[in-house]
């Protein structure tokens, strides 16, 4: 237990699936078929995602989530633990483990389709019965694929004093009382032109004013190639990207999400936490899959410098 109660640096509340990939020269048209790749299986989930790229980075995590009682779900529980993160709060049972159904083009961009499975049933009650976990952990990390209910009810849980990362992810209209407790709310350009509508407007500073506005303590907005945007309602810094060579996005904002939610709770300013998390990003593009690109400290201090501004 550390000296502020905490013993987690990182609690991840959310999906876990199994990853479905296949390789394809291009997406099919309607009605049309394609031949692809030969089929991969990878551990991934939002949520499953982001506690294994923050426990590579060397961050005391753990997960609250739930798989099925199925082979997938025995996949999800070892790849957590390899990674070291603690599954005390990982439930099994209630329904399949998740299954994401990814393509994956040669440029290395990806589409998904989401098939929820037990992370539908995680619920509000499985929240309220975890009470402890949350109390231990000094951020708490959640996404969307799993019911808003659930995330909801993460919100009244938490101790004072946590601070609570969200990105929503598929995105969905959210509650004032869930708005208010980002800090921050972590949007890709997708989500943020979702949640704005046709007031978004066409910049990045645009996006992230119209967010505040909407009532978090914060907002960081991922530009891909272009590194992140930070806003907390006084300053908006642009955080530039190492420049890399694509493989493969699946996980990479996962990657962002983990390490931006884990250096906010070692102390750190929202933008320096942000250029620490855009390497990590980078870094995961760069290697196939979502799990299996996340580079731990040493890799990514041996592998991807810091960014300069351009």
């Amino acid at each position: 237990m550390n000296a502020d109660n905490t013993d987690y640096e990182l609690l991840v509340v959310g999906s876990a699936n199994a990853d479905l990939v296949v390789g394809v020269e291009r997406r099919p048209a309607p009605g049309e078929t394609v031949l692809g790749s030969d089929l991969a299986v990878h551990p991934g989930g939002k949520g499953g995602n982001q506690a294994v790229a923050a426990a590579r980075l060397g961050a005391r995590t753990a997960l609250l989530a739930r798989v099925g009682d199925d082979a997938h779900g025995v996949l999800l529980l070892d790849a957590q633990r390899a990674a070291g993160v603690d599954t005390v709060g990982v439930l099994v049972g209630g329904a399949p483990t998740g299954v994401a159904l990814i393509t994956v083009d040669p440029s290395g961009d990806n589409s998904i389709v989401v098939s929820p499975g037990a992370n539908a049933r995680l619920t509000p009650e499985d929240i309220r019965a975890a009470g402890s976990l949350l109390s231990a952990a000094r951020v708490v990390s959640s996404q969307l694929e799993i019911p808003l209910d659930t995330v909801a009810e993460v919100v009244r849980t938490l101790r004072p004093g946590t601070r609570f990362v969200l990105n929503p992810s598929p995105p969905a209209p959210l509650p004032a009382e869930v708005l208010a407790a980002c800090d921050p709310l972590v949007v890709n350009e997708h989500e943020a032109r979702v949640i704005l509508g046709e007031e978004a407007g066409e910049a990045p500073e645009e996006w992230a004013r119209g967010l505040l506005a909407l009532g978090p303590r914060s907002v960081v907005i991922t530009l891909g190639a272009e590194g992140a945007l930070t806003a907390d309602g006084t300053d908006v810094v642009r955080v530039p990207s190492p420049k890399v060579d694509a493989v493969d996005t699946t996980g990479a904002g996962d990657a962002f999400t983990a390490a931006l939610g884990w250096r906010l709770g070692l102390g750190e300013d929202l933008p320096t936490a942000a250029a620490y998390a855009v390497r990590v990003g980078a870094a995961a593009v760069t290697r196939k899959g979502a799990q299996g690109s996340y580079p731990t400290a040493s890799e990514l201090a041996d592998t991807v410098p810091e960014a300069r501004s351009r």
